[in-house]
């Protein structure tokens, strides 16, 4: 069961109140889990790791574990980030068990940056882990898949109902792993009371579509609620991959008279 915590904030001389809760399932055709995910306020991702043996595994950990020590040391930003991407290009690397040439992990997900009236989120991605956004009841797909199928799919070459079963649907073009780093797009957001970012890997969308997403969104106004329906959903549909979703919302905190206690730290 996944577990909701908050975080306060002010924007604009507006209290707002952020809350987030994420989860991680193997899926129920996978022998190990070679996703993983960081859930810290201000930093929300998703990394889904590939490569043989363990390496998947390793490839997303040692992401993860960096971009943990940048939280840590609050100071998150895209400069920290990619420093932090190359040390764990290095850890994946040196790794004893991930000698296979395509051993990485995906990274996409949103840091807040700022405060006051400077405040925002950036989206970050490297993959086909994906960033959604439910603003005013619509659902929009934040970042932009780095995929053979996408390239086909802006080349006007390919559907996007027909790159749903495309044979090269799983083959990405970018990655953090074992060679050198690209550094991941960024698009910038701006702090909306009411948004609900939804961060995931491809193993909650090749078993929801975004009408299920957002469905589920509207259905569960708690973070773990949400969650814990996707997930049960996702399983349901099939969970032919390791499943990992984080979702992030931003309420405004003004007119709460009894507000929940911050559980960040």
């Amino acid at each position: 069961m996944a577990e909701t915590k908050t975080h306060r904030v002010t924007v604009a001389q507006r209290p707002l109140l952020l809350s987030w809760a994420g989860a991680t399932d193997l899926g129920r055709r996978r022998e190990i889990n070679q996703d993983a995910f960081l859930a810290e306020y201000p930093l929300f991702i998703v990394a889904d790791g590939m490569g043989g043996h363990a390496g998947g595994e390793i490839a997303s950990s040692s992401t993860v574990a960096r971009l943990q020590a940048v939280v840590a040391a609050g100071e998150v930003n895209g400069p920290a980030i990619e420093k932090a991407l190359e040390l764990a290009v290095a850890d994946i690397a040196d790794h004893p068990e991930t000698t296979d040439e395509g051993t990485g992990t995906t990274l996409t997900g949103v840091f807040l940056v700022g405060d006051g009236e400077d405040a925002h989120w950036v989206a970050l991605n490297i993959g086909d882990s994906r960033v959604y956004l439910l603003r005013d009841d619509r659902l929009v797909q934040v970042t932009t898949d780095h995929s053979v199928v996408q390239e086909l799919i802006a080349a006007g070459k390919l559907s996007p109902e027909e790159a749903e079963g495309h044979p090269y649907s799983n083959v990405i073009t970018r990655a953090v792993g074992a060679s050198e780093l690209t550094a991941p797009d960024y698009v910038t957001v701006d702090v909306r009371a009411g948004d609900r970012f939804v961060i995931c890997s491809d193993g909650l969308t090749k078993e929801l579509t975004d009408y299920g997403i957002q469905h589920f969104l509207r259905a569960n106004s708690d973070p773990a609620a949400g969650v814990d329906a996707m997930l049960a959903a996702a399983l349901e549909n099939g969970g032919r991959d390791n499943v990992t979703l984080i979702i992030v919302q931003i309420e405004d905190d003004s007119d709460s008279s009894s507000p929940p206690e911050d559980t960040s730290e």
